[in-house]
């Protein structure tokens, strides 16, 4: 964390004494309530440092005070020091009291000066990592779901809404990208959530011994069939049957999927008895249905038939925010397996995981994050360790500056919204605009101000 600190001091001499006192700080100083402010909104410092006694006056506290409130208005996670005089002490008391986080009194003592801003800036670390912990456990609301991007959160509440409904689903997206933590959350969310559910990987099964997994086998059915064998549909009886790569399966397979679907009963291999089986089907793949379908690899009937409801998990990539919070998220579990529960990423490393398009999706980054919480030196863990690159600062497109400000404005403007839970008037004071500003904003870059569509 790069550290910023706002001095708001009116007293030339005493702003030269403070700025000497912090090294590996960033300083600024404002000596009224208009040029602080403007500093809180531009460059957004941790802590500030606040001389009560303020012009237009300078003698009292109402300026200080009435300053306070507006700071922790537009910044509430931003600490506060009040700096005060030796006979002010109910001022300072009165201070803390209005949400300041500490208090100095006058005359300047470097070592005691320094000492109190630093805990101040560490207040506000902790305070950030805890907040950003309980947001990747809570952000979702399905389990095992890391998520507050717009199109994961829509993804959420479609499952919530198609899980108690018993319709065969069928879930596409990259490989890695969690369609199997769908399909648990489907069946978690729905009434056959106390019954089984099973997950078959089509791909990764021969296709000789595919059938008999699906749909067991009687005895005597080949060689080695010593004994009567239920399969994967017939085990999970009530419950859920996952059946992911199914753009994997077999020709002669997928008519055989068909008629279970179509019918609810299934033939174990060798047998000629159809046993009638209640399982809700979720399917998935990470290959394009419709090109398989073109090439006759996939019957176009079981296509229909897997897709009474579709679900497009995006990449990793295309989920604005998401890729930090699943990693401080997936550091916090390995720091705490490995037995290291402060290790922390650096600054560059958040740059890095920002940047990076994240080819093997949450399943790549599972092993980075893992591997780095293993591999780093102290409690940072950087770019280095992760095995990411810092982001590039010198292609054409980071040097357009126009698409660079446009960027900027429409991320900020995304995570005020969110911080703000789409209160428009508090997301406004956020960016230090004016309503009718942001509402032009939002229509330039089409971001949704309705929490509930983020389309």
């Amino acid at each position: 964390m790069k550290k910023k600190l706002l001095i708001i001091e009116d007293d030339p001499g005493l702003q030269s004494q403070m700025r000497w006192c912090f090294e590996d700080t960033e300083v600024y100083i404002a000596d009224d309530r208009e040029s602080a402010l403007s500093h809180l909104r531009r460059v957004e410092p941790q802590v500030v440092t606040l001389d009560l006694g303020l012009p237009p006056d300078p003698g009292g506290s109402s300026e200080g005070f009435a300053l306070l409130d507006e700071i922790l208005r537009l910044a509430p996670n931003t600490k506060i020091i009040v700096v005060t005089g030796r006979e002010e002490k109910e001022n300072a008391v009165k201070a803390v009291g209005n949400g300041a986080c500490d208090f100095y009194q006058k005359p300047l003592d470097a070592d005691i000066l320094s000492f109190v801003v630093n805990r101040a800036f560490r207040l506000y670390e902790l305070e950030k990592e805890n907040i950003e912990f309980n947001r990747s456990q809570q952000s979702s609301t399905l389990k095992g779901l890391i998520a507050n991007s717009p199109q994961m959160l829509k993804i959420c509440r479609t499952v919530e809404k198609i899980a108690p409904a018993d319709v065969t689903t069928l879930i596409l997206g990259e490989t890695g990208t969690g369609k199997e933590v769908i399909a648990k959350a489907l069946h978690d969310l729905s009434p056959r959530s106390d019954k089984a559910f099973s997950a078959i990987n089509c791909a990764a099964i021969p296709e000789n011994l595919l059938e008999s997994e699906l749909f067991g086998y009687e005895k005597g059915a080949f060689t080695g069939a010593n004994q009567t064998k239920k399969g994967k549909i017939e085990l999970t009886d009530g419950g859920t049957l996952f059946l992911d790569e199914i753009g994997d399966m077999p020709m002669p397979l997928q008519a055989k999927l068909l008629r279970f679907l179509q019918e609810r009963v299934i033939e174990r291999v060798g047998g000629v008895r159809e046993i009638p089986v209640d399982v809700r089907v979720v399917c998935a793949t990470h290959q394009d249905i419709q090109n398989l379908i073109s090439l006759g690899n996939f019957r176009e009937d079981l296509y229909y038939r897997v897709s009474e409801i579709t679900l497009n998990i995006p990449a990793l990539k295309d989920r604005e925010g998401d890729p930090v919070l699943i990693a401080q998220s997936l550091l916090h579990n390995f720091s705490n397996q490995l037995d290291r529960p402060n290790l922390n990423f650096s600054d560059d490393a958040i740059g890095a995981i920002r940047e990076y398009n994240w080819p093997g999706n949450v399943r790549e980054m599972i092993n980075k994050v893992k591997r780095a919480a293993i591999m780093a030196d102290g409690k940072r863990v950087t770019a280095e360790d992760l095995e990411l690159s810092e982001p590039c600062s010198t292609t054409d497109s980071v040097l357009n500056l126009r698409q660079v400000r446009e960027t900027a404005e429409k991320q900020a403007i995304q995570h005020a919204l969110q911080i703000s839970k789409y209160n428009m008037a508090q997301t406004a004071r956020l960016l230090g605009v004016t309503r009718p500003t942001l509402y032009n904003l939002t229509d330039k870059y089409k971001i949704s101000t309705n929490e509930q569509n983020t389309d």
